[in-house]
């Protein structure tokens, strides 16, 4: 089963699976008994059922609760309440746990469903109230009592490579990651909970990357100085096999100033742009024709002001090194960096002699290192070799339909221009299914 982006807003999808969440006919029925103060067949044909028994007809709007159903056991956590409305201008929901406190939670865009801003408790009796109110200014309302529950003894963590407050660069991507695979079945269901939240608004979509990481990015590089926020509602969240989800994450970061690199093979230069504008250029030495650098789109990966690069055990005695190196900073995870060179410094602009690296001066090294940051992009062009998907964060290596075909759920494009559903550049945008 697969949500489409007009049924989220903010908190995620009602819907569920029809392969493990379906309640018995009888217990919907229920449900549907229990729907109070609505229009609908009376016992006259399409006549109005009375008001209160008095001479005041009903309210024309009617309210139905269909999942949880009422008096329903074992509902998992991560329970939305979905719900069918008849003639309603407007629709509210509320839910109370045992001791009659609120539980906050987002409407669906599509208004067929509610979902709550975080896991309920477990072996929790809360009550749903679906109020509907149509044009006579009537309300119709519908209960459901369910019980959640008890806390599953197998859980799946759910961790971020990013913490709150970190400033990345205009290319990172969101990765978040599980301790478990999380079957492909499931991969919707989970997605459909996975909010980002930008500002300004920028348009953007999740990617597996494997059964056990998924990354987000934005369709072109984040806006610079823009503020990202993106949660995943995973507590309670059945994830197969009888594994639910441990708990929701919460993440804000922040985008830093626009800092891309390009280099030429062709000139052996790199071009250094911030925020648009060219402010440096640097000559370069790439990977030798034994040993090319990359062609692609690569992100900084995590700076070292002092390593060591050893070879040796994987090259062996006669090609292996053991060098040290200031001012690392890596793009992929076969070991290409940028980094001083001072053994190359004759050569660079001219010839290529790395083992694949970006090799700069030591004096441009260390201006790079004190200008970059995690997540800033660096393109390379025109070498022997093309960068390998999945050789570091090259979620900017692939187009973006390439990108899309990598989401559990299907993409759809956000409004056009003028629409008056189309977020604005001051207003934060949502992609739940992105």
């Amino acid at each position: 089963m697969r949500a489409s982006q007009d049924e989220l807003i903010r908190g995620g999808t009602a819907r569920r699976g029809g392969r493990r969440r379906v309640f018995a006919a009888a217990v919907l029925a229920a449900a549907m008994a229990l729907t109070g103060c609505t229009s609908g067949g009376g016992g006259d044909g399409d006549k109005p059922s009375s008001w209160q028994g008095g001479g005041e007809s009903g309210p024309k709007a009617a309210a139905t609760i269909t999942e949880p159903a009422a008096d329903a056991k074992d509902v998992p956590a991560s329970t939305a309440v979905t719900f069918t409305t008849k003639e309603a201008e407007e629709t509210t929901v509320e839910l109370k746990d045992s001791a009659g406190k609120a539980v906050e939670g987002q409407l669906a865009k599509d208004g067929k469903s509610w979902l709550p801003d975080g896991a309920l408790a477990y072996g929790e009796t809360y009550t749903a109230t679906v109020t509907a109110t149509g044009d006579d200014g009537k309300p119709a309302t519908a209960t459901s009592t369910f019980t959640t529950m008890a806390k599953p003894g197998k859980q799946v963590r759910v961790t971020s490579f990013l913490g709150d407050n970190q400033v990345v660069g205009v290319a990172m991507p969101l990765i978040v990651k599980f301790g478990r695979a999380i079957p492909e079945d499931y991969r919707d269901d989970l997605q459909s909970r996975m909010t980002v939240t930008a500002k300004p608004a920028q348009e953007g979509i999740w990617h597996w990357i494997s059964p056990t990481e998924v990354h987000y990015r934005p369709k072109v590089f984040w806006k610079a100085n823009s503020t990202v926020s993106y949660k995943v509602q995973a507590g309670g969240l059945p994830l197969g096999d009888d594994w639910y989800g441990r708990s929701d994450l919460t993440v804000d970061i922040k985008i830093g100033p626009s800092f891309v690199m390009t280099v030429e093979n062709r000139t052996k230069r790199m071009t250094v742009t911030k925020d648009g504008k060219v402010i440096k250029t640097i000559l370069v030495s790439l990977g030798k024709k034994s040993t090319p650098s990359s062609s692609g789109t690569m992100v900084v990966i995590e700076k070292l002001r002092h390593t060591v690069f050893d070879t040796m055990e994987e090259l062996g005695p006669d090609e292996g090194y053991r060098t040290e190196i200031d001012y690392a900073q890596r793009l992929t995870w076969g070991g290409e960096f940028i980094h001083a060179a001072p053994w190359s410094e004759g050569v660079q602009g001219r010839t290529n002699v790395s083992h694949g690296c970006v090799n700069v001066s030591m004096k441009d090294g260390n201006w790079l290192f004190a200008n970059t940051r995690m997540g800033d992009p660096i393109t390379v062009k025109g070498t022997e070799r093309k960068l390998q998907n999945g050789n570091g964060w090259t979620d900017w290596n692939m187009s973006w339909d390439q990108y899309v075909k990598g989401s559990a759920l299907p993409y759809e494009p956000p409004a056009e221009p003028g629409d008056d559903t189309s977020p604005s550049a001051d207003e934060p945008s949502v992609e739940p299914t992105a």
